[in-house]
C-alpha cells in the first residue's frame, strides 16, 4: 500500500531533518551534475534528435525522481534512484541503429520489461546474479575505455578549451572526488561562456527550451537492436547498478527485498521508455551518500535524504532542454570529456574487478578486449560478442579442468 496522507502527518514529517534536506540537495545536484553528460553523449550516439534527447532526460528524471519517493516514502528507507551511467556509456559505443531511435526506445522497453522479470521471478534474478563479477566488469571497462580517452583527446583538439575542464577536475579531485565532477562541469560552462563563439541567438534559444519537451518515440523491436543493446543494457545496469545499489543499503543496515525494487525501477524503465529514457535503476554512489550517517545520526531518520533528492530530480527534469541547449553550443569533444572524466572512477574500479581473480583473468581479458574494441559482428555490438566470449573461455576451462 503507498503511502496515504495520514500516514505522511503521522510518520514522515516529523522524521523530517534539516540535516537528511540537505543531504537530498547534495545528491540530487551530484547524482545529476556528474553524469547527464554521457546520457545525452548515449541518446545522441543512437539517433535520437535534440529534441528527442530532451524528451528523454527530463522522463529518466522524472521517473527515477518519483520512484524514489515512493520507494523510500514506502519502505522509510533511503532508497536512491539513477539512470543508468553504464548503459549511457554503452549506448555511445553501440552507435546508430539500421532502425534508427526507434529501434533504440524498442531495446529500452524490452530491457525494462526483463528488469521487471528479474524482481517478479526469482529464478531468472537468480541468474542474473550468478553472471560472473569478472565477465561483468570487463564488459563495463571494455565499454568505458573508449570514452576515458575524450579528455585527452580534448586537450589536443584544443589546449585552451580542455585543459580548464581536466584541470578542474584533477584539482578538485584531490580535495573532494565527489565534486570533482561537478567542478568539471563548471569549468566546461565557464569555457563554453568565455572561450566559445556563441551564436547571436543563443539567449533565444535558451528561453526557448524553459518549457520541458515531451516527445512520443514509436518503438521497432528489431531483433539486432535487441540482441546488441538491450541485453547489454539489461546486464550492465543489473551487474553495476542495481545489485550494488542492494549491497550498499545492506551495508547501511537496512534490508529490504530486492525483487519488488527491482520490479518497481523497471516498470518506471517501461513508463519512460517510449519518452526516450533509456533505464531507471537503483543507485550506486548516490545511494551511499543518503543512507550514510551523514544524512542523519539516525538511520530511520534517513529516508528524507532520497526523498528530497527524488524531488531534486523532478524539478531538474522539468528544466531539462535548457541544459541541452546549452550543452549543444560546445564542441561535441568537451561534453565528451566531461563524460570521460565522469567515468574514470568507474572504469578503474570496473578494470581491477575484471583481472583480480586469476582463474577468471584469461576469459575477463577477452571479454574487455573484444568490448573495448567497438568492433560490430552481423549487426551486434562488441558488448554482446565480448561476454558471449568469455563465457565459452570459462565454460572450456572448466570443461577441460574436470578431465
Amino acid at each position: 500500500m503507498y503511502p496515504t496522507t495520514a500516514f505522511l502527518e503521522k510518520f514522515m514529517l516529523r522524521d523530517f531533518t534539516p540535516q537528511a534536506l540537505i543531504m537530498g540537495l547534495i545528491t540530487g545536484f551530484v547524482g545529476f551534475s556528474s553524469s547527464f553528460a554521457i546520457v545525452l553523449q548515449g541518446l545522441f550516439a543512437v539517433g535520437a534528435t535534440q529534441e528527442q534527447a530532451a524528451s528523454g532526460l527530463t522522463a529518466m528524471c522524472i521517473a527515477m525522481g518519483v520512484v524514489a519517493i515512493i520507494l523510500s516514502a514506502q519502505r522509510k528507507m533511503p532508497i536512491s534512484v539513477a539512470w543508468s551511467t553504464p548503459g549511457a556509456a554503452l549506448m555511445v559505443n553501440s552507435g546508430q541503429l539500421e532502425n534508427g531511435f526507434a529501434a533504440a526506445v524498442g531495446a529500452f522497453l524490452v530491457c525494462g520489461t526483463l528488469i521487471i522479470i528479474s524482481g517478479v521471478w526469482r529464478p531468472f534474478g537468480r541468474a542474473v546474479e550468478k553472471l560472473p563479477v569478472s565477465l561483468a566488469n570487463a564488459m563495463l571497462a571494455g565499454i568505458l575505455m573508449p570514452l576515458c580517452f575524450a579528455p585527452v583527446k580534448a586537450i589536443g583538439f584544443d589546449p585552451m578549451l580542455g585543459l580548464p575542464i581536466a584541470l578542474a577536475w584533477l584539482i578538485v579531485g584531490f580535495f573532494n572526488k565527489l565534486a570533482a565532477v561537478p567542478a568539471a562541469l563548471l569549468a566546461f560552462i565557464l569555457v563554453i561562456v568565455f572561450g566559445v563563439d556563441l551564436p547571436t541567438d543563443t539567449f533565444e534559444k535558451l528561453g526557448q527550451s524553459v518549457l520541458p519537451t515531451i516527445v512520443l518515440v514509436t518503438p521497432i523491436f528489431d531483433v539486432a537492436a535487441i540482441i546488441s543493446l538491450a541485453l547489454p543494457l539489461f546486464l550492465v545496469t543489473m551487474a553495476s547498478q542495481n545489485i550494488p545499489g542492494m549491497a550498499v543499503l545492506k551495508a547501511n543496515d537496512y534490508n529490504p527485498k530486492a525483487g519488488p525494487l527491482f520490479t518497481a525501477t523497471g516498470i518506471f524503465s517501461v513508463i519512460a521508455a517510449p519518452f526516450g529514457s533509456h533505464a531507471v535503476n537503483l543507485a550506486a554512489i548516490t545511494a551511499a551518500m543518503c543512507a550514510s550517517p551523514d544524512a542523519h545520526p539516525d538511520k530511520d531518520k534517513r529516508y528524507w535524504s532520497a526523498i528530497t533528492a527524488g524531488a531534486v530530480y523532478v524539478v531538474i527534469g522539468v528544466f531539462a532542454g535548457v541544459a541541452i541547449t546549452f550543452v549543444t553550443l560546445a564542441p561535441a569533444i568537451l561534453v565528451e570529456a566531461v563524460a570521460g572524466l565522469a567515468l574514470i572512477g568507474a572504469f578503474s574500479a570496473a578494470a581491477f574487478g575484471a583481472l583480480k581473480e586469476e582463474k577468471d583473468r584469461h576469459a575477463a581479458a577477452v571479454t574487455f578486449l573484444i568490448t573495448a574494441s567497438g568492433v560490430s559482428f552481423a549487426g551486434i555490438s562488441g558488448a554482446f560478442w565480448g561476454l558471449l566470449a568469455g563465457l565459452a573461455i570459462l565454460i572450456a576451462s572448466k570443461f577441460i579442468a574436470t578431465k
